[in-house]
């Protein structure tokens, strides 16, 4: 089937090998390296964080980590090598709107877990040849354009210790949340009014309505499917949980410690019901 319309020349059995060099390993060593900074980094806002006072002793008891003398990232990456030989190699899938939350939180898990960190719509675009390309490819043929979704999901699926920003089209069809099954799916829950105002430069300044709208469609659209994650991270409960009266003193730390805790417990469960299925 032809990927892109007529006057394009890529095809489907074109388009999978320009993916797999982008999908190797070896070309994504620099994963493995210091994604952000090593001091905490504020969601949304670029000056210091202002958290609200607590003891050290009400801090380590909401984390399970000591946080005495401790840097952010520093107790990020001690649970990741805590909950490492449990998780054994198991890739996770990052699922929910678009925004730079979710990827900055992606980079810091893969950074903390020593893994390989892909956003999947950046490997579609690449391989498409770029922004304009992909948009083309969408406009021309959706089906065409859901299907390399779907290829690219296959081979990450197929991939172990991989950390992956998914696109909506993940949880959009039933076989591609059958291959995110392969991993863990976390669904990063980040309030609309917050992604639509993007980045740091652009918070203070309110969306426009019309930015507002085709996000709020396109969440109710994949919402089903993100319901469907093993995990749903809530900015919105971490905030309330550490006694942060706003959304912006959540830090990306705050979020990935949050999600390894969960993937700790997934991991607990998993091991208390393979323990009791073997025979006495």
């Amino acid at each position: 089937m032809e990927i892109f319309s007529a006057s394009a020349s890529l095809t489907l059995t074109g388009f999978v090998p320009r993916l797999l060099p982008l999908l190797s390993p070896q070309a994504r060593t620099t994963s493995c390296k210091p994604l952000l900074s090593s001091s905490s980094t504020r969601l949304i806002s670029c000056h210091s964080r202002i958290a609200p006072s607590r003891s050290l002793a009400d801090q380590s008891a909401s984390t399970g980590i000591s946080v005495v003398d401790s840097d952010p990232i520093d107790v990020v990456k001690r649970k990741a090598m805590d909950i490492a030989p449990e998780l054994k190699g198991a890739s996770i899938f990052l699922v929910g709107i678009n925004n730079s939350i979710k990827t900055n939180t992606g980079k810091l898990l893969a950074e903390a877990l020593r893994y390989y960190y892909f956003d999947s719509d950046n490997l579609i675009t690449e391989a498409a040849g770029g922004n304009v390309s992909a948009q083309t490819l969408k406009e021309a043929d959706e089906k065409a354009f859901q299907e390399s979704e779907t290829e690219v999901l296959k081979q990450l699926s197929s991939m172990g210790r991989l950390v992956v920003c998914a696109g909506d089209g993940a949880v959009q069809s039933l076989r591609n949340l059958a291959l995110l099954r392969h991993g863990i799916s976390i669904w990063i829950d980040v309030p609309l009014d917050i992604t639509a105002k993007g980045d740091d430069d652009s918070f203070h300044s309110e969306p426009s309505p019309e930015l507002f709208d085709t996000i709020k469609a396109s969440y109710e659209k994949s919402r089903k499917g993100y319901e469907t994650a093993d995990v749903s991270i809530s900015l919105e409960k971490i905030a309330t949980k550490l006694e942060f009266e706003d959304l912006e003193t959540v830090t990306f730390e705050d979020i990935a410690l949050e999600i390894l805790k969960e993937i700790e417990k997934l991991t607990r469960v998993k091991k208390m019901m393979e323990e009791a299925s073997r025979p006495f």
